[in-house]
């Protein structure tokens, strides 16, 4: 009797173990395969890639500098010309920071809304936040510059089409990310509000807002520095700003590849300087610190 008490919970810790064991396996197994498949899969696709590129990727690998190297030996050339063109080109650059700000203060609006209209225990109307959240799935799952060929073909060139374009995305984006931090509010001082006879809008005001507030405005400053890029890049389809005076000075060759350095110059020196200055305010309002 003795004996298989003791025999009992060593078979016992035995089967335990043959079965982690046999579950580990499993995993790793499925993780083998699954890393295959997606080799195969990116294999595949890069063939399909290349066979459809007008060059091919290998046969024109050997040539990817040389663009670069072109661009920096006219601009070296021409170097005493860069600032005169620095500020040549600055008000497209305001022009795309306006964009971008435009945009992101829009989108960021329009996301609060979605993301407390979809934020459960926090909606106005409980039944309809499957809507909301589809919905803001929709605006964030189609890119930019889809919608800004869409709106400029209907309203024309210009940066009004990059603007609402951006804008709609934020809104999708930052609606998911607000929505993500409402869920983790403290709800007793919404619950403290309505027994009070607070209306909807009041209760979020007052209730909610203080409370994500600094990750909300921490988001949005996220998002402005994405859309600073991404109104240069839509400037390339014919929305206005940097971008598109960028696709022009490439287009035209060798001879223009001076004003394409400094718009460069330009456009990484905004990035770097917002993306600096939104960092550390961000830094500020999520841990209270400034580096």
């Amino acid at each position: 009797m003795t004996g298989k008490s003791f025999s009992s919970p060593i078979q016992s810790v035995h089967t335990i173990q043959s079965a982690y064991m046999a579950q580990v396996q499993r995993r790793r197994l499925y993780g083998a395969l699954t890393l295959l498949i997606f080799v195969i899969l990116m294999a595949s696709g890069f063939n399909i890639a290349d066979d459809r590129n007008a060059g091919g990727f290998w046969n024109g690998l050997h040539q990817i500098g040389d663009y670069p190297a072109d661009v920096l030996s006219e601009a070296w050339e021409k170097r005493t010309d860069l600032p005169k063109l620095i500020t040549k080109y600055f008000p497209a650059l305001i022009e795309t920071v306006n964009i971008a700000a435009v945009s992101t203060l829009i989108g960021a609006i329009a996301g609060l809304f979605l993301s407390l209209l979809g934020t459960r225990g926090l909606a106005k109307w409980p039944l309809l936040i499957p809507l909301f959240r589809r919905f803001s799935d929709i605006m964030r799952a189609v890119p930019e510059i889809v919608i800004a060929l869409v709106l400029i073909f209907v309203l024309g060139g210009g940066p009004v089409p990059a603007m609402i374009a951006i804008a709609i995305h934020t809104a999708g984006a930052l609606a998911k990310m607000f929505s993500e931090v409402s869920e983790n509010t403290d709800l007793k001082a919404v619950e403290g509000l309505s027994s009070t006879g607070a209306s909807w809008a009041q209760r979020m005001l007052l209730g909610v807002l203080p409370q994500v507030a600094p990750n909300y405005i921490s988001y949005t400053l996220l998002r402005f520095e994405i859309n600073i890029r991404a109104s240069a890049i839509l400037g390339f389809v014919g929305a206005g700003g940097l971008g598109y005076e960028l696709r022009n000075s490439m287009a035209w060759g060798p001879g223009r590849f001076d004003e394409a350095a400094a718009i460069f110059i330009l456009l990484f020196g905004t990035i770097v300087f917002f993306d600096q200055v939104s960092n550390r305010y961000r830094n500020k309002l999520t841990y209270g610190q400034t580096h």
